[in-house]
């Protein structure tokens, strides 16, 4: 039975990593661009985007799961995501990346305003162009300053992968419930913490590591 269930598990786990991956690939990237068009001096441009952040940021990531997967259907009596399991991962990941985009967005928009207006003068000074200066200057003191904040966001990202089961992905949780009614069993259920535990663990390794690398370079 230990091996059947490690095996359920397993596949579970999976969906769950590649849900993680995914929305860190496409959110991350994004987020960055969010917080530009949020720092944007022309408010046609920053008054909607700040306004979708805080709806973003305002309501609970399982009513966003719940409008973007349900709500086409109801509204234009079509289903945009497709049938079967990928349909509803891809309305999970887009639900994901959306949820988190905004969240990385007033990361780094903290670390961009955290540094010193004096900085970005003397680049001025030195002839460089805006570009020049948020990547040479301005972008590894905001890496020092976000991994802390970042490195939270994205192990939470970890535990709310688990909410993808209210539109039926096929993750770890729903595979460790399916054995209650299955089988009669609720240890699988808290087998699935074993898993959380170690994918945590590894990233908090990961970012310590990262952490002490960036040691050298003083904010």
């Amino acid at each position: 039975m230990f091996i059947t269930v490690t095996q359920s598990l397993l596949e579970g786990f999976l969906t769950t990593v590649k849900l993680f991956t995914l929305t860190l690939v496409f959110a991350l990237p994004l987020g960055l661009v969010i917080s530009f068009g949020s720092m944007n001096p022309l408010r046609i441009v920053r008054i909607p985007i700040r306004f979708l952040i805080w709806v973003i940021r305002g309501t609970p990531l399982l009513l966003q799961l719940l409008v973007i997967y349900y709500g086409p259907g109801i509204i234009i009596h079509q289903n945009v995501w497709g049938s079967g399991d990928s349909g509803r991962f891809f309305a999970a990941l887009v639900a994901f990346v959306l949820n988190y985009s905004c969240y990385f967005s007033e990361i780094y928009r903290g670390g961009i305003q955290s540094i010193p207006v004096g900085q970005y003068e003397a680049g001025q000074v030195l002839g460089l162009t805006r570009t020049d200066i948020f990547f040479r200057i301005v972008l590894l003191q905001v890496i020092k300053r976000i991994v802390p904040p970042m490195s939270n966001e994205i192990i939470t990202l970890v535990k709310d992968t688990s909410l993808a089961r209210v539109i039926a992905v096929y993750e770890i949780i729903w595979s460790g419930q399916s054995f209650i009614k299955s089988a009669g069993i609720i240890w699988p259920l808290f087998y699935t913490g074993a898993f959380y535990l170690v994918f945590s663990g590894l990233l908090t390794v990961l970012f310590h590591a990262i952490e002490k690398k960036l040691d050298y370079f003083v904010v």
